[in-house]
């Protein structure tokens, strides 16, 4: 197991979604956020079945910092309940996973340079 993880958020639209990447690579609370422009949501809301187009967004970052990841999206999302999900990564490449530290430094500790 590692300390590193996987971070599913939703958005309701490209431009919020863009909105959402760049505060969270620009503040180092993600190594790299991808977006998938369009899927589809059923969902229960407020006590009915709810059908929208959504964007998905997928950022790989650390444990240490999902608090300040979460705080980050919900500073700038539209949602009232945000998907913002942290599913560890068991394993992985040992680059890419050093990869991900390097470049999340810098917001664990802002003495720090990547």
């Amino acid at each position: 197991m590692t300390d590193c993880g996987v971070v599913f958020m939703t958005a309701s639209s490209r431009e919020e979604a863009e909105k959402i990447a760049q505060a969270l690579i620009s503040k180092k609370l993600a190594a790299c956020v991808q977006i998938i422009p369009e899927i589809y949501s059923r969902y229960w809301w407020e006590g009915r079945v709810c059908n929208d187009r959504e964007v998905l967004l997928i950022a790989k970052t650390t444990q240490k910092l999902f608090p300040a990841l979460t705080a980050a999206v919900q500073e700038v999302h539209s949602y009232q309940v945000p998907e913002i999900v942290f599913t560890p990564i068991c394993d992985g490449l040992p680059q890419y996973l050093a990869w991900i530290h390097d470049v999340t430094a810098a917001a664990e500790d802002p003495t720090s340079s990547p």
